[in-house]
């Protein structure tokens, strides 16, 4: 299903660049396509508005950071009794210093709260976002709290952040030790 959608989107969204990812194990894991991030709004209006396509529902949006990059997925639902199914197009943003992709609240509403929580999170803003301000942390918060280089700040107005008598000290220092059986392995396996 994913080579033939990609293909169509190609033919019927110009620039898109659609490619499909089709993963070895296909019933453990999902396929998705990748589109050309300039095109994204394009590319779900026509996956929402073609008759063959006709994904009328935006089941989830969300932010990575593979720390190279930033990249948007939307999981598009067609609820079509006869042949449903679902979809993930991915968008890659190399900016990660300002990352920026077109906003698809107009055509699914509920990309609203989506696309504010992955600005909150990871710091992408979504151009033409009718209402682009935090909506977990507040306004006035330093950084991003999901980005992979995310440093939380000590104090926030007079409070302490991560208090030692809140901490629970023994599951990171058992992240920590993971991570240094890990590195060892790795260096060990060069």
């Amino acid at each position: 299903m994913h080579k033939e959608l990609s293909d169509l989107i190609n033919r019927n969204v110009q620039g898109a660049n659609a490619v499909a990812f089709i993963p070895a194990d296909s019933k453990k894991f999902d396929g998705s396509i990748t589109v050309e991030a300039s095109h994204i709004y394009k590319v779900i209006e026509f996956l929402k508005n073609n008759k063959e396509t006709s994904f009328n529902s935006l089941h989830t949006q969300s932010g990575v950071d593979y720390l190279d990059y930033m990249e948007v997925c939307y999981m598009l639902t067609n609820y079509d009794p006869t042949a449903p199914r679902n979809v993930i197009i991915k968008v890659k943003l190399t900016d990660r210093v300002n990352p920026t992709v077109d906003t698809i609240v107009p055509l699914f509403a509920a990309a609203n709260f989506q696309e504010r929580e992955i600005y909150d999170m990871f710091g992408i803003k979504f151009n033409n976002h009718p209402d682009m301000r935090r909506i977990l942390c507040p306004d006035d918060w330093s950084g991003w709290p999901l980005r992979k280089d995310y440093i939380a700040q000590k104090d926030y107005n007079g409070m302490t952040v991560y208090p030692d008598d809140k901490m629970n000290f023994e599951d990171r220092d058992f992240i920590v030790r993971q991570d240094m059986i890990k590195k060892a392995q790795s260096e060990k396996a060069q």
